[in-house]
């Protein structure tokens, strides 16, 4: 929800940075392989105990996910380089459960119910981009959800920062995670027909 609602207050910064890296000669794909080096270094923070450093890189990870695909849109994008920003989302958020899992071993069911809710968010959204005609400024139609990668990022810091109340902002985010799914499933009914 913030992704959509908010990017139009964040976008100047994100298109500044973009052109900046495109001046010194980076393109979507570098930019895209150094939040996913950033993303991952998140995991190791946190099992470190540098819960600051950890939310830190998250969310400078997080900004070079959006500037990717502004570089990419300025310099035209590729299919190859869609594939390796989903999928390395996905992996930075995979390394961010498993640390936390392994820091907070008594919460570790509720990770697996937390990678099981994006699993099957994500392979909505993924579908219905696949099969939808509908037509984005992004590689593929983007279903718009309660939950989106910035809410994602809030609930990690809340995670990371706050880990006396993991559960509860592990159960809040699985079940805003859940709400999500649902109304992409009622769009995909409207629209896949």
């Amino acid at each position: 929800m913030l992704d959509t609602h908010g990017r139009k207050y964040v976008q100047p910064i994100i298109k500044c940075l973009a052109n900046g890296f495109i001046k010194v000669g980076l393109s979507a794909n570098q930019v895209t392989i150094i939040a996913l080096i950033l993303g991952l270094s998140v995991s190791f923070s946190i099992y470190l105990g540098y819960s600051l450093v950890g939310v830190i890189l998250l969310w400078i990870s997080g900004l070079l996910d959006a500037v990717d695909g502004t570089i990419a849109r300025l310099k035209g994008s590729n299919p190859f380089g869609a594939l390796m920003d989903i999928t390395f989302d996905r992996i930075v958020e995979i390394g961010i459960m498993l640390a936390l899992a392994i820091k907070y071993p008594k919460s570790s069911f509720l990770f697996f119910l937390l990678a099981s809710s994006i699993i099957i968010s994500m392979t909505i959204f993924l579908t219905v981009g696949t099969l939808s005609s509908k037509i984005s400024e992004k590689s593929f139609y983007y279903q718009v959800g309660l939950a989106e990668r910035t809410e994602g990022f809030i609930f990690f810091s809340g995670m990371i920062l706050f880990p006396r109340y993991i559960n509860i902002i592990v159960t809040v985010f699985i079940l805003i995670i859940m709400v999500t799914a649902g109304q992409r499933m009622a769009e995909a009914k409207k629209i896949l027909k």
